[in-house]
């Protein structure tokens, strides 16, 4: 870490653009490679756009943390709650700080949130099936499967155009 504090907020309308800059550049294409979250040999195309993060800005039930040092951007997460029930998705490191330490942060800063603030008893992700390295980061985390497999969302191009037909998403739950 470069020595600036590092801090967390909810995201406005107005951060939308780097949002999906910084989603898109560490799940898909080059860019993604630097760090070891890419989806990049399973997927092409985009991760997010402007109009799906403006969507998940819509407080208090689906927002979007934000974690930054200084006033640089490091990550992003979609947390949404639904009576009691927390959801985690689009967990994002910039690339180039992956693998430091920043993840297991964020994630317990997301955690504490969505129980403090949003009430939320439990937690859910999902993950595709096949990133067996994100599922192992995540089991380390406390999350167990929950043995339910949902369709990975490939008719929608706005989700990423599959490189292949076996995609598919595992649910994922951990007590907070």
């Amino acid at each position: 870490m470069s020595g600036d504090t590092i801090w967390f907020r909810l995201s406005t309308t107005q951060d939308a653009s780097n949002i999906v800059a910084l989603v898109n550049a560490a799940y898909r294409g080059d860019s993604s490679r630097v760090g070891w979250t890419t989806e990049a040999d399973l997927l092409d195309g985009q991760r997010a756009d402007e109009e799906m993060i403006q969507a998940l800005i819509r407080p208090p039930h689906s927002q979007l943390l934000l974690m930054l040092e200084g006033s640089s951007l490091l990550g992003s997460v979609h947390l949404e709650s639904n009576h009691g029930d927390g959801y985690l998705g689009m967990f994002t490191i910039a690339p180039e700080r992956q693998a430091s330490g920043l993840g297991r942060l964020f994630l317990a800063a997301s955690e504490d949130y969505l129980r403090r603030e949003l009430h939320c008893t439990t937690l859910k992700i999902t993950v595709i099936t096949l990133r067996a390295e994100l599922i192992a980061w995540y089991e380390r985390r406390g999350f167990v499967s929950t043995d339910e497999i949902l369709n990975f969302p490939g008719a929608d191009p706005r989700y990423g155009i599959p490189k292949r037909d076996d995609l598919a998403l595992r649910v994922y739950r951990k007590a907070l």
